[in-house]
């Protein structure tokens, strides 16, 4: 391990957080799109001259554990003759990008003797990037070229500081709301300006040779940490089953399979054993695959190492070429590559560790994306019919439960990992010809277990004006998330549409929606799967869990075997009762 003074170390890694912190305010502040400004689907991160992540900050994972060092590297690859004052946009899936509408602007940092030190990154999800369909997943697309999607495999946008226009024009008159892209594009170049900034002075302060010499420490001590953090987990190999939702022309359900291996304070995770990229938009990449067994791994753990260069050491992902969880060939299209199989890759590494050893792992996360994630796009007759398209945050559960506590109530997607911001109702409906008409949490929807997972949420959104069109993917509505050590399966997500005159319309797993003025689409998103054995569950926790309406009496009595009476008062005899099998009579069965 590299010699360098703790305290130093310590402080300089608060230094570059607070750098990255920095971007991603600017980000917050500055971008256009709700799905930026409030829902937060962004990420931030510095990049060693060596192509190393060195920093993420408050990131979404899915974004940052793998891709930035892949696009850092093509960026040098493709452009060996870097200059100060160059800014590439990038959202290659081929290139190491998470997927097309993740939308991202590096710029290379250099000294002032012209020698390139870092990269800083800015990495934001963009509502709209061109798609054939008015959504960023495409979920359908059987290739690249149906998607539609504008890509750039990290192509320079600026020089010397200054625009090139002829790029900035190209992609105004394939964006169907061109002016909150381009104040998009302005909070993402905005945002990685202020990283190369902010390196800068804190190289001024502290020179640059100083800067390297931590870097290295830095990853050596992560490194370090990585190591014991594994070595806590029980050695030992495993094959993990899993398969997503069919939908649409995909019409069986889609197999994933994991081989994990656990040894010597190192974590294998193989997914070669896998089907050819699909004619569908799912197929993940390289950054996406990667990301996702990484994920499961770091939820898997219970200390603590930076999600680094360093740490990433110890982990060691087996993609192959043209498979739907691995290395795409184009023309494949990747358009949902941060959700659905991340999902499915990263929940079956941590059910996986799990079943290796009690006190270890996770049981599964509710699935991307329901109705109440979805897209939403139309014209609105209050501003001149003003055309508009964005991403909805809103009632998304899913947290699964662990050995140490239960599910998070608003984690959402593995990826996401609890960072997305739920969307103000109020502003929502400002900016929206729609009304939401409630948001609430589903009762006996979470996976039972001696630790429960998250309850599922209802939300209901109906159009007011005229009519608006909503795209989803909800996986999980036949496959649901499951528990681990004997835990149970998390609700199963679901989607309806109330029609004008009353009736119900169940909706499939993948939708394109027309919803009327007056008709109402409900989402009902995944509880978390539970961990343990739910008969094992302190009594008082069930009793919390009725009062507060996550769970009703009779799933109580029934599930959990605990006997809560009419005044939501626990029956501790009748408890003991059902507990040893027999029927009491102070529950209700």
């Amino acid at each position: 391990m590299t010699q360098f003074d703790p305290i130093d170390m310590a402080v300089l890694s608060s230094r570059v957080t607070a750098i990255v912190r920095s971007m991603a305010n600017t980000l917050i502040r500055t971008g256009r799109s709700v799905i930026l400004n409030t829902g937060r689907d962004f990420s931030c991160c510095v990049i060693t001259g060596r192509d190393e992540l060195l920093c993420v900050a408050d990131s979404l994972p899915t974004h940052v554990l793998s891709g930035p060092d892949i696009m850092a590297a093509s960026m040098r690859e493709l452009h060996p003759d870097l200059r100060p004052g160059d800014a590439f946009l990038h959202n290659s899936p081929y290139h190491g990008n998470s997927h097309p509408a993740d939308v991202s602007m590096l710029i290379p940092v250099f000294d002032d003797d012209g020698r390139h030190r870092f990269t800083v990154l800015s990495k934001a999800h963009l509502a709209d990037i061109g798609n054939a369909e008015p959504t960023p997943y495409s979920a359908s697309a059987q290739d690249v070229y149906e998607e539609g999607a504008l890509i750039f495999p990290c192509v320079k946008v600026q020089e010397d500081y200054r625009d090139l226009e002829d790029i900035i024009r190209m992609c105004q008159v394939r964006i169907r709301v061109p002016d909150k892209w381009w104040g998009d594009y302005l909070a993402l170049l905005g945002s990685a300006r202020v990283g190369e900034r902010q390196v800068k002075a804190l190289a001024a302060e502290v020179g640059w040779d100083h800067l390297d010499e931590f870097v290295g420490a830095w990853l050596d001590y992560s490194e370090g940490r990585m190591a014991d953090v594994i070595g806590e987990l029980p050695e030992g190999e495993l094959e993990v089953k899993t398969q997503h939702d069919g939908f649409r022309h995909m019409t069986d359900d889609i197999p994933i399979n994991v081989k994990l291996r656990i040894a010597d304070g190192e974590v294998d995770v193989d997914l070669t054993d896998n089907l050819d990229c699909l004619p569908c938009g799912l197929n993940l990449t390289e950054a996406t695959a990667t990301s996702a067994a990484m994920l499961g791994i770091f939820n898997a753990t219970s200390g603590y190492a930076p999600p680094n260069a360093g740490s990433f050491r110890r982990i060691k992902v087996h993609l192959r070429e043209n498979c739907i969880v691995g290395i795409p060939r184009h023309p494949a299209s990747c358009s949902v590559s941060t959700c659905n199989f991340v999902d499915r890759v990263g929940n079956a590494v941590q059910r996986g560790i799990a079943e290796l050893a009690d006190g270890f792992g996770m049981a599964e996360c509710g699935f991307s994306t329901p109705v109440s994630v979805g897209v939403l796009s139309g014209k609105d007759p209050r501003h001149d019919d003003t055309p508009y398209i964005d991403q909805l945050v809103l009632g998304w559960t899913g947290g699964p439960a662990c050995a140490l506590a239960d599910g998070w109530l608003t984690m959402g997607g593995i990826g996401d990992a609890g960072v997305l911001q739920r969307d103000s109702v109020e502003v929502d409906e400002l900016r929206f010809p729609l009304r939401i008409d409630s948001q609430r949490i589903l009762p006996d929807s979470e996976g039972a277990g001696w630790r429960r997972g998250a309850p599922g949420a209802a939300v209901e959104i109906t159009p007011t004006d005229t009519e608006i069109l909503f795209m989803y993917l909800s996986d999980g509505t036949v496959n649901p998330p499951l528990g681990a050590r004997g835990g149970g399966a998390g609700g199963t997500a679901r989607q309806t549409l109330r029609k004008l005159d009353g009736e119900t319309e169940e909706l499939g797993v993948w939708g394109r929606v027309t919803v009327d003025a007056g008709e109402t689409i409900r989402s009902h998103c995944n509880g978390g799967g539970g961990y343990g054995d739910p008969q094992s569950r302190e009594p008082e926790r069930v009793l919390k869990d009725v009062r507060e309406g996550l769970v009703t009496r009779e799933r109580a009595a029934e599930v959990y075997r605990v006997a809560i009476d009419e005044r939501l008062e626990l029956d501790e005899e009748a408890t003991v009762a059902l507990r040893a099998g027999r029927t009491g009579e102070g529950g209700a069965l």
